[in-house]
């Protein structure tokens, strides 16, 4: 193993897929840039990228934090394999779309990673469900008092000023999206 870590100039932890990283570094909380602090924050040519990742990452901190209200480690856990894996879904087809890019980035077969990335979302969004139904999930307790997700848009506005327009706007835009589906509106 360690004679092919060499030759590949990777790591054994990255070879056996326990890192993502080549040189088997593990990522910790620190380690993960500020996307607020950064200096070339902006998108060139358009509003409509910056703008929508703004949406986004206000969203994503009224939705994390409301989670974090539940103390639920079960819960965090599930909501995060969901969001990443859209976020991966997505890196993937833009990736892709170039033929040229290297498909050794990925460890699924491109055959099989619509079917199981979609089977995982709808596996974690299953398993949130259950767990915010008080009902215990592979050992970790499930939420038993829901009254920690409580909120009203006034209550949201009040806890979270400047990232409550982010999230109600994102809601409204889903939304719109959603209901030019039904052939009825």
């Amino acid at each position: 193993m360690v004679r092919v870590a060499d030759y590949y100039n990777v790591s054994c932890d990255y070879l056996l897929g326990r890192s993502a990283e080549r040189n088997g570094m593990m990522l910790n909380a620190d380690d993960l840039p500020n996307p607020d602090k950064m200096k070339d924050n902006i998108y060139h040519g358009s509003v409509l990228p910056t703008m929508n990742k703004k949406l986004i990452s206000n969203s994503l901190n009224v939705l994390y934090a409301k989670i974090g209200q539940c103390h639920s480690k079960a819960l965090t856990t599930e909501v995060s394999a969901y969001l990443m894996t859209a976020v991966a879904k997505m890196f993937r087809l833009l990736y892709s779309a170039e033929p040229h890019n290297a498909q050794s980035l990925f460890s699924v077969e491109a055959r099989r990673w619509p079917g199981y990335s979609d089977a995982v979302m709808r596996m974690s969004e299953s398993n949130v469900e259950d767990l915010l139904a008080g009902e215990d999930l592979n050992g970790a307790e499930g939420v038993k008092d829901p009254s920690c997700l409580a909120m009203t848009t006034e209550s949201l506005t009040r806890e979270y000023p400047l990232y409550t327009p982010s999230l109600l706007n994102l809601v409204k835009t889903s939304e719109t999206h959603v209901r030019g589906l039904d052939p009825n509106q």
